[in-house]
């Protein structure tokens, strides 16, 4: 059984309810890295996987049992690593119980590649509902360039206790041109996926949403552990940085002062080298980070700390988030390479204001009499009401345009997801972007109060991908109460219905 249980908490430095004594001291608990899943069978173009999603019991907090759901029992989820170029095919069968046995609803999943071009109807569209019993194959093309995705559910209404739950996992794509840039790899390249969580007095996972606002643990997880420690050598690592909290946005620092180089924002390799010292990352973005430890003596200690972000609740230890111990010397000096020249150009990073075709303006915000959230006053729940043909926008393949975004109500910061598209941010309230946000992206954080953050993107190609596609936020209590709207790419097709096209499949499983 799963216990959730659904109760207010109190703002307090803490808010777990388990004792004090059975939380570990930060930095004590191992850092564990998820394995990397095998395909259960290759051809000549498409690598094909099973993952199940199934109830387990776990251990997150040392010699606790917590009741989790994972891909494959996993949390996070195994690992799935793509070759540019080259198909993948993915099984998701939800094994989860028929209904959950705490908060009373049915847990039907959709799973979303976040960060890929996918097909609609494999993209996991949030009214594309596998119910338990059943099961779905996603195709994927991984056409994109090297890149950190994650899955993760994307469910309707319930994306955000799925999520906590433990329903999420790191997707890397990898090419012939990240190969040749000799970045640190196998061992040195380490994904790092951060969540927060609370317990109750039994070791469950408590849940609260304070009406609908925002959800905000009191123990930070990295790959599922409690503020874990690694040991690092003397030498370059790479860091695939993942914020999967449903609500904390983080700012985040070495605590030495030490500066750091991103390269890759959102997953999508930069031309150069981004230096810094902090780095703010909203939920659901991803920040590869390589960090250099040559410069620190062995058997000392640098860790990651969050300073924490406008409107989230911290708590005693949520300024904690990973330790890195040096050990020994370098046992391996290949791949130790930072380019100052990394990629090419991102197409979206050559898009100018003057190939627009048009400007949209949205507006997130937050009616207070009925605690649901919306963009342009639009909810998914009129989307359905409409048929699913209510729209946004209606780009053509290859139109250029600029979106410019207003949240000046509601007072949260919203991190806004826009799928199958990468973006340029072009501006903020006029002026230019943050450093770490001059790449190619698909989660944009808006700021409470911020007026104008404008973004231009380009859609598909002449005779590409046509589609609806979602737009939401991924404060994903915002999301689940109910701000997701959905523009479409040219005209609607039979064979690209997100819903109908290839719909979720009962009974005994085909081969892969």
């Amino acid at each position: 059984a799963v216990a959730l249980p659904w109760q207010r908490v109190l703002s307090a430095r803490r808010v777990s309810r388990i004792a004090e004594s059975k939380l570990p001291r930060p930095y004590t608990v191992p850092l564990t890295i998820p394995p990397v899943l095998t395909p259960a069978r290759r051809d000549d173009t498409t690598d094909y996987y099973r993952i199940v999603q199934k109830p387990f019991v776990g251990e997150i907090l040392p010699s606790v049992k917590t009741d989790l759901w994972g891909y494959n029992g996993l949390v996070p989820g195994p690992t799935i690593v793509a070759r540019r170029n080259r198909q993948t095919k993915v099984r998701q069968v939800n094994a989860l119980p028929e209904t959950h046995p705490t908060l009373g609803y049915r847990p039907w999943t959709s799973t979303h590649l976040h960060g890929s071009p996918s097909e609609p109807h494999f993209d996991g569209y949030a009214s594309d509902l596998t119910y338990p019993g059943q099961w779905k194959d996603y195709e994927y093309p991984n056409s994109a360039e090297a890149r950190t995705l994650w899955y993760h559910d994307h469910g309707k209404h319930h994306t955000a206790e799925n999520v906590y739950m433990g329903l999420a996992g790191q997707y890397h794509i990898v090419d012939p041109l990240e190969d040749k840039l000799r970045l640190p790899r196998g061992k040195h390249d380490v994904p790092l996926t951060i969540t927060d969580a609370m317990f109750a007095e039994d070791g469950s996972l408590m849940f609260d949403d304070d009406d609908r606002t925002s959800f905000f643990g009191d123990v930070i997880l990295v790959n599922g552990k409690p503020w874990p420690v690694v040991g690092v050598e003397p030498r370059k690592y790479r860091f695939r940085l993942l914020n999967a909290c449903l609500s904390r946005g983080m700012n985040l620092r070495l605590s030495n002062g030490q500066p750091f180089h991103v390269i890759a924002p959102d997953g999508v390799i930069v031309e150069t080298p981004i230096r810094l010292t902090s780095l703010r990352i909203g939920m659901a973005e991803r920040y590869e980070i390589v960090v250099d430890f040559a410069g620190i003596t062995a058997g000392q200690s640098i860790q990651l700390v969050n300073t924490g972000v406008e409107n989230t609740k911290d708590y005693d230890h949520t300024g904690k988030v990973l330790r890195f111990t040096v050990k020994g010397s370098a046992t391996d000096t290949d791949f130790n390479n930072l380019p100052a020249a990394l990629a090419p150009q991102h197409p979206a990073m050559a898009l100018t204001p003057a190939m627009a075709k048009t400007t949209r303006r949205m507006r997130l915000r937050r009616d207070d009499t009925t605690n649901e959230w919306s963009i342009d006053n639009v909810t998914w729940a009129d989307v359905e009401a409409s048929g699913f043909t209510k729209l946004f926008g209606n780009p053509q393949p290859g139109d250029v345009e600029i979106w410019e975004i207003d949240s000046r109500s509601g007072g949260w910061f919203h991190p806004l997801h826009v799928h199958f598209v990468d973006f340029k941010v072009l501006s903020r309230n006029g002026g230019p972007p943050r450093p770490e946000e001059n790449g190619a992206k698909d989660v944009v954080y808006v700021a409470e109060g911020e007026r104008s953050v404008r973004l231009i993107m380009q859609f598909s190609k002449p005779g590409g991908t046509h589609g609806r596609y979602m737009i939401h936020c991924h404060n994903l209590t915002h999301e689940d109460h109910d701000m997701m709207i959905q523009y479409q790419i040219g005209a609607h097709h039979a064979d690209s219905d997100p819903i109908n096209t290839a719909p979720p499949r009962s009974g005994p499983e085909t081969p892969l």
